[in-house]
């Protein structure tokens, strides 16, 4: 038993001697060992500069200066890990019993590159094959001869990881995916059959983002598997809850959840600084559905329920994340209100007919039109609304399809419900070199006197309208816009009334309508150039006369030059003559006046084609009077003269033969 004690005794002190060696080692020596050490294991260059500390009980730790861990030898040429300082510790007892438990691993300003190709990982080790050859056999592949079966590895754990300050950097097949710096994470996986949990945060413009996820089973996911994932990122803004499955690639698939407070600011986090989202489109936004992320960049939602701002949609979207993203999506809704999609880009004094900044009086805005918007995406957008309300104007049910391309929108409508009637054809907006307006459009069934008042303040017309209408205006405000309008159009309005003035009061009748005008039909063709419309072929068509129409309409200068012509198609009575009729003035308040000018000519032909009758008349009974006949047309005169002629020709060879 003494002897037992003794040996005992001895081996104690051997070990209290090594221990006390490597304690009283020089750092460098120390690190010397561990870096020969690790790369026996993993094949990777350790390097570590500064003092080196060591523990052994309870825990077997490690403190160092600055250090860098080598890359895999397929990989870059950076190192796998870099850090300012770095302190590991591992749980001896574990350790003995064949299971690694790590205690902590603590790093500051730690740089980790992480690399995946061709399906390889540079965080995957082994130790390195030695270069001994079998002999004997003479197959290479065959084990030695009496090998032992490679022994079991034991349990990895971590208790806690800390980076402070650290940058991330992800590269898959040579291109990075992902640089993040600043980062501050911690980890933890203290079991095998617990789930990993980690937590990160990150600086950004307007304050931090915040990540905190959960994978249940990180062996499973290590290996490439698929496997459930619980994150939540909060940002300057907003938040975003992700409850699915992810896989080593960072592929995911499940219930995804965005919330905003402030979008521009959520955006801007993620660097789409200068983005302003219009009211309606997503200032504060709710956006849920099941979500699928494939490595490429795609995103594709579906069962997609969306509340942005006062508007709510329902559908699916496909998302290719690009600069600007690329966006594919079929949306419904119901009401969708837009009227203060322009708000805030100016400020308003009133007048005009909206567009949200400085109006002149009478006319339309001079403040700039932010057109940049057409800029934050590509893609195309289908939308089927119950209504859908914008400045000045309100579209009932309508089935819309919005293709964005390089600044530039093609909006479709297939049809919308506009002013009670239908519109069918395409509007463009396009931003690329300036800001241009243009569209082809074909409407049946609207009620004129709403798309007059809203479109222009005119009231005085009603009646249900078809026609067609092609334009293009270029300019970067309303007013620019609507005086460089060009384009043609027509238009066929049937049974209407035109306030305002009595055509049959002017043509004499006696009778008048209550200071209106009911006509059954009204027909025109136009062009428009330097925002003027001119018409020349107008015609109303009324029970008794009809009236034809010839002018100007500035677009423009919101004004208008226009003449009537009333023409009568029955005689009238004799009560009255046709009055043509002047509309000239603003918009706001046009005169409308008989035509004098036009009277008086008319009075005047009238005058001078009676006079010169009468005078024919005179000449013709003076005529009959001097050859003895009675002459009522100007061709009787010559049969008169020959008459006259021969007879007086007779008397004459009647006296020269001697007859009476």
């Amino acid at each position: 038993m003494k002897w037992l004690i003794r040996i005992l005794f001895i081996l104690v002190a051997v070990a209290g001697l090594v221990i006390g060696a490597l304690l009283l080692m020089p750092g460098d020596k120390l690190g010397k060992i561990l870096a020969e050490q690790v790369k026996a294991q993993t094949g990777r260059e350790l390097t570590l500069s500064g003092d080196v500390r060591l523990s052994f009980w309870p825990v077997l730790g490690m403190e160092t200066g600055p250090v860098t861990f080598g890359n895999a030898p397929w990989a870059s040429s950076e190192p796998m890990l870099s850090a300012q300082s770095l302190a590991v510790g591992v749980d001896a007892s574990a350790l003995l019993a064949g299971d690694v438990r790590i205690r902590r691993v603590v790093a500051e300003d730690p740089v980790l590159r992480l690399e995946l190709s061709q399906g390889r990982g540079n965080w995957e080790m082994s130790a390195p094959q030695t270069g001994a050859s079998n002999t004997g056999s003479g197959n290479a592949d065959a084990p030695a001869p009496n090998s032992a079966a490679p022994a079991e590895t034991g349990t990895v754990t971590l208790d806690q990881l800390e980076l402070s300050n650290a940058r991330l950097v992800y590269v898959e097949n040579g291109v990075p995916q992902m640089d993040f710096s600043g980062v501050d994470l911690k980890a933890s996986w203290p079991d095998v059959t617990a789930p990993m949990k980690m937590s990160a945060s990150m600086l950004v413009p307007g304050g931090a983002v915040e990540v905190d996820l959960e994978i249940p089973d990180l062996p499973a996911f290590s290996s490439g598997a698929v496997t459930p994932l619980v994150l939540g990122l909060t940002a300057p803004g907003g938040e975003i809850s992700f409850d699915g499955r992810v896989n080593l690639a960072g592929e995911m698939d499940g219930k995804t959840h965005v919330r905003t407070t402030n979008t521009d600011a959520m955006l801007a986090a993620f660097g789409q600084g200068g983005v302003s989202v219009p009211m309606g489109l997503g200032r504060v936004a709710d956006v849920s559905g099941h979500m699928t992320y494939t490595k490429d960049g795609r995103i594709s939602l579906r069962d997609m329920r969306a509340v942005l701002d006062q508007n709510s949609f329902d559908g699916a979207a496909d998302i290719v994340i690009a600069s600007p993203p690329k966006i594919t999506a079929r949306l419904s809704t119901g009401d969708l209100d837009l009227t203060q999609a322009t708000a805030g880009s100016a400020p308003s004094s009133g007048g005009g007919t909206g567009g949200g900044g400085k109006q002149a009086p009478e006319g339309w805005s001079q403040a700039p039109i932010d057109a940049s918007p057409l800029s934050l995406a590509n893609g195309t957008i289908r939308l089927k609304a119950n209504s859908i309300a914008i400045p000045d104007m309100t579209f009932g049910p309508s089935d819309l399809s919005l293709s964005l391309d390089r600044s530039r929108a093609v909006l479709k409508m297939e049809p919308a419900t506009l002013f009670s009637g239908k519109l069918t054809g395409e509007v463009v907006a396009n931003n690329r070199n300036g800001l241009s307006v243009g569209g082809n459009l074909t409407a049946t069934g609207i009620d004129l006197k709403q798309a007059l008042t809203t479109l222009g303040g005119v009231e005085r017309l009603s009646g249900t309208a078809s026609g067609t209408l092609q334009f293009l205006g270029v300019g970067q405000t309303e007013a620019q816009i609507m005086r460089s309008l060009s384009g043609k159009g027509s238009l066929d309005v049937g049974k209407g009334v035109i306030s305002g003035f009595d055509l049959d009061r002017l043509m004499g009748r006696g009778e008048g309508s209550g200071g209106t005008t009911v006509f059954n039909s009204l027909t025109a063709t136009y062009t428009i150039q330097d925002g003027n419309l001119t018409n020349n072929d107008l015609l109303m068509q009324l029970d008794n006369f009809r009236a034809d129409g010839a002018g100007r309409v500035g677009l423009g200068a919101r004004d208008i030059d226009y003449v009537f012509t009333p023409v009568a198609l029955r005689a009238n009575g004799g009560n009255g003559i046709a009055v043509p009729v002047r509309i000239k003035g603003p918009w706001s308040d046009p005169s409308i006046k008989p035509d004098l000018s036009k009277v008086i000519e008319a009075a005047t032909e009238e005058k001078l084609k009676e006079l010169e009758q009468d005078a024919k008349d005179k000449a013709l009974k003076k005529v009959g009077e001097e050859l003895n006949t009675t002459i009522s047309d100007s061709e009787q005169v010559e049969d008169a003269l020959k008459q006259k002629l021969e007879d007086e020709a007779k008397k004459g060879l009647l006296k020269l033969l001697g007859r009476d």
